[in-house]
């Protein structure tokens, strides 16, 4: 008999992704997995009902989804859903999977919560950046929406055009825009920042990064700053000390004096974000100018920033924006739909699902199993009483 993975509808606020489309239940029948679909759960991100149908998936009320399924895919797992997400616990069966964001390191209590429940936890925050995982990267998926709609965010709010215009009124210079921290999303907001015809340069503490920055058409600023050791073993930034900062920003305020248009990424799993830019170093930009802070829901990169908040300070307009892949539905929805589905074909085994703890992909990913909290660094945290 086959396995069945089961979509929910989500209940984040003003979340509007699907955890599955509906071309990918194809994909997972051949696999091996059917696919059941709490009524409506897709309308949201441009997939109704219908056509989860068409590709041969079954309707059923959230109860139903919870009892028939034994894998549960979703966009917000409890650890990233807080509030709305306690009321799932208790229709979890002992032994069913989860794939979803859970905020593994900082949602410890409800990392133990789903330990409690029987469930076993695929974050797929804590997927490695390795080549074999590429597939199932939700993180660089949603980043690469983010970095895009970050820019379209400071498109509308800069007083000024981004491309170079001729025109028999004149010429009209391109917009300088600076972006921060060249990750996927970095590198995501420099190429869409450079197809609306602005002039772009970037800065990371990682100086590997300088081609991919020149690669997609921007000039890489180089700070008199050293950073050793700024990845982990899976591929993600890590915290550096504050003395680092503190250097760091010196130089930055002289960069963003010149710059239009600011665009802060740096972000570090599991901690609160490094604060780059400060209110001094505001005060010293273009009037009219706008900083667009994608780090704003963990802390911000910019100490003016107020999470889903728009301020002004000294004429700079900051923008706190929250959960920017949901402003994009469905190709948010389609991108974490490819991934996880490469997560879950990933469990099946002749036709079975099966975690293989022997796999790396999995042994990373896996936060709870058989009733207890099995990452290291999760269970570290819970027994200590504190996160990341």
């Amino acid at each position: 008999m086959p396995g069945t993975l089961g979509i929910l509808h989500e209940t984040y606020p003003q979340e509007r992704r699907v955890a599955l489309v509906p071309r990918q239940c194809e994909v997972l029948k051949k696999a091996g997995l059917e696919v059941v679909l709490e009524q409506s759960a897709g309308a949201a991100a441009g997939f109704p009902d219908e056509l989860y149908v068409a590709r041969g998936a079954r309707i059923a009320s959230r109860e139903d989804v919870f009892q028939q399924a034994d894998i549960i895919a979703q966009v917000r797992c409890l650890g990233a859903n807080p509030e709305a997400g306690r009321a799932d616990l208790k229709h979890f069966r002992p032994g069913q999977v989860l794939i979803g964001f859970a905020e593994p390191l900082t949602a410890v209590q409800e990392c133990s919560d789903l330990a409690s429940a029987g469930v076993s936890l695929l974050a797929l925050e804590l997927i490695p950046r390795i080549t074999r995982a590429q597939s199932m990267d939700a993180l660089s998926s949603m980043a690469t929406i983010a970095g895009y709609r970050a820019v379209m965010l400071a498109a509308t709010q800069l007083p000024k055009i981004f491309p170079l215009l001729m025109t028999a009124a004149g010429t009209i210079t391109p917009a300088k825009v600076f972006v921060l921290g060249a990750g996927v999303a970095g590198l995501q907001a420099i190429a869409t920042a450079r197809r609306l015809g602005a002039v772009v340069s970037a800065y990371d503490v990682r100086a590997a990064v300088k081609e991919q920055v020149e690669s997609v058409g921007a000039k890489f600023v180089v700070l008199a700053v050293e950073a050793e050791a700024a990845e982990d073993k899976g591929g993600y930034a890590k915290a550096l000390g504050e003395d680092f900062y503190r250097k760091q920003r010196e130089q930055l305020t002289e960069v963003l004096r010149e710059q239009d248009v600011v665009i802060t990424t740096a972000a570090v799993p599991g901690r609160k974000a490094p604060v780059l830019i400060t209110s001094e170093m505001v005060s010293s930009m273009q009037p009219g100018s706008v900083i667009v802070d994608i780090a704003a829901e963990r802390g911000g990169n910019c100490e003016l920033t107020r999470v889903g908040e728009t301020v002004v300070h000294h004429d700079v307009t900051i923008v706190g924006p929250v959960n920017l892949p949901s402003s994009v539905p469905n190709h948010a929805s389609q991108m974490f739909s490819a991934n996880v589905a490469a997560v879950a074909k990933l469990l099946m085994s002749d036709g079975k699902i099966m975690l293989n703890l022997e796999d790396e992909i999995i042994r990373e990913a896996l936060v709870t199993h058989e009733g207890r909290i099995v990452n290291q660094r999760v269970a570290e945290l819970a027994s200590s009483g504190t996160r990341a």
